[in-house]
């Protein structure tokens, strides 16, 4: 048989063409902005839903405040048995506000604790304060954190009849502003003075306790304290007397700075007001 005769196997060849590899790294990126979208409808929705004391109630809560001068923001605290921290977000999404408020005045009364404490051992270490420890009167008001600087016989605030701070009470102010300024509370100033009439028929003790106050604010400030933190000055004159039972006792001349807490500063923008033309009151 003829070669040609034979037959020749078949071979068919198959081409298979392969997809390009594109990965799954686009799903990443895309869950990515869904995530970062959906985050950013809802802080819409929260400061769409809030109104300005709860906005400022939430930001006081996430604020983390400079530990300086020892002073430190407190975490908030447990819950008690289940071991689980509060939130002021459920499940559901929804606020929990009044939660929120009381976490920021929990918070809030810590550090003006904290700031008392930090007081307290600058009067037994710092040398200007330490001489002066009666004349500096530290307690917790319903307002917030009360410091009173207060005349003793014989050693006096200022210059008799006068505004000018003698140089020990500048150097006492001046320490106190530096502490108060690492928190970020704001303070008002009120002058006081005794029951002795003024010589003066044009300038009475309402305007000496004022000028007062006044000259110890630009002390604070000179000591560190920013001037933005000062909230209000004032001068009561002899109104409000330390002891009521002797009117002219030296220990009624003070100045007293009150560290504000959150409810205190928010009650003085709400009463204090402007009145416009047309009997309009807006807060100031």
């Amino acid at each position: 048989m003829a070669a040609e005769d034979k037959k020749q196997p078949i071979v068919i060849k198959r081409v298979v063409k392969k997809a390009g590899h594109h990965g799954g790294a686009w799903k990443i990126a895309f869950a990515d902005f869904a995530v970062a979208m959906m985050a950013f409808f809802l802080l819409l929705w929260i400061l769409g839903m809030t109104d300005e004391r709860q906005k400022a109630a939430i930001s006081e809560y996430f604020q983390n405040p400079s530990a300086a001068m020892g002073i430190s923001p407190t975490p908030p605290h447990p819950t008690e048995g289940d071991g689980a921290s509060p939130s002021i977000i459920d499940f559901e999404g929804a606020i929990d506000m009044e939660r929120a408020e009381e976490m920021a005045r929990e918070q809030d009364e810590e550090r003006l604790e904290s700031l008392m404490e930090v007081l307290e051992e600058a009067l037994d270490k710092s040398q200007a304060l330490e001489p002066f420890k009666d004349q500096l009167l530290l307690d917790i008001t319903p307002e917030g954190l009360r410091i009173q600087i207060v005349d003793r016989e014989n050693r006096p605030m200022f210059d008799l009849g006068s505004d000018r701070l003698l140089n020990y009470s500048q150097a006492i102010l001046g320490e106190l502003g530096a502490i108060i300024n690492a928190v970020p509370n704001r303070v008002t100033i009120t002058g006081h003075t005794d029951a002795r009439p003024f010589p003066s028929a044009d300038y009475t003790n309402w305007e000496l306790s004022t000028d007062r106050a006044n000259a110890a604010r630009r002390a604070l400030v000179a000591g560190g304290m920013e001037g933005d933190k000062v909230g209000r000055v004032m001068g009561l004159g002899s109104t409000v007397l330390f002891n009521r039972e002797d009117p002219e006792d030296p220990i009624n001349r003070r100045i007293s700075i009150i560290v504000m807490n959150k409810e205190a500063e928010d009650a003085m923008y709400e009463t204090t007001a402007v009145e416009y033309d047309g009997g309009e009151t807006i807060p100031f």
